[in-house]
């Protein structure tokens, strides 16, 4: 096979069968990929988005204030009101599906269109520890947060659901190194690797999957 192409759809498709996994009461397939490609649909309004508020680089933090707010109400009505939507961990789980579904395509995009052929292993290589994992990382960020609103009634998480990954997502866009991305995503990794590890430990303690909503 070739590795180009390998790297482009296998880095976020192997993070997003470990978050898909690593939930207790796995999702139903066919639900995981119609969120899925909702996420890829939402490049269309992004770049339309994007295009009419970035005229330069400096403006580039813009787009994860598109990106993000786009993916919540992707959330918002196409997940919140599942019927499989019913315990924290599916936040988690529909976040990342929905940003991978997102960043799937846009990886697409920067290794086979907005560059020369012969860098596109490189930029497959490279977005494999910058983009693609702060795609993740945002999603396992506001479905936590989403999450403890949905099933915790707690209100104070309105607004983290949101503010927080458009944050994350508009700051990694401020950067302007490889290195600096790299470094960003691994400490956010930790960050969000324990809000993760969190719904964990409440599934362990659960007998049934069904939490009650808000």
């Amino acid at each position: 096979m070739d590795l180009t192409l390998l790297l482009t759809f296998g880095a976020p498709l192997a993070i997003l069968a470990y978050v898909i996994y690593s939930d207790r009461f796995p999702e139903p397939i066919s639900c995981i990929l119609k969120i899925f490609f909702i996420g890829v649909l939402l490049i269309i309004p992004a770049g339309y988005l994007n295009g009419q508020l970035i005229s330069s680089p400096s403006q580039t933090y813009l787009a994860g204030i598109t990106e993000e707010s786009l993916k919540f109400l992707a959330f918002l009505i196409f997940v919140s009101k599942k019927f499989e939507f019913n315990e924290r961990m599916d936040a988690i789980v529909y976040g990342v599906v929905i940003s991978l579904g997102f960043a799937t395509y846009e990886n697409y995009e920067y290794v086979y269109v907005y560059f020369p052929e012969v860098e596109s292993l490189k930029i497959a290589f490279l977005r494999i520890f910058t983009a693609i994992p702060m795609h993740a990382i945002c999603g396992v960020i506001m479905g936590y947060h989403f999450g403890l609103r949905y099933f915790d009634n707690n209100s104070s998480h309105l607004w983290r659901e949101l503010f927080i990954p458009m944050s994350v997502h508009a700051s990694y866009n401020s950067l302007d190194s490889i290195f600096l991305m790299f470094i960003f995503n691994f400490i956010a990794f930790f960050y969000v690797n324990n809000l993760h590890k969190e719904f964990m430990s409440f599934q362990k303690q659960k007998k049934i999957e069904k939490e009650k909503k808000i």
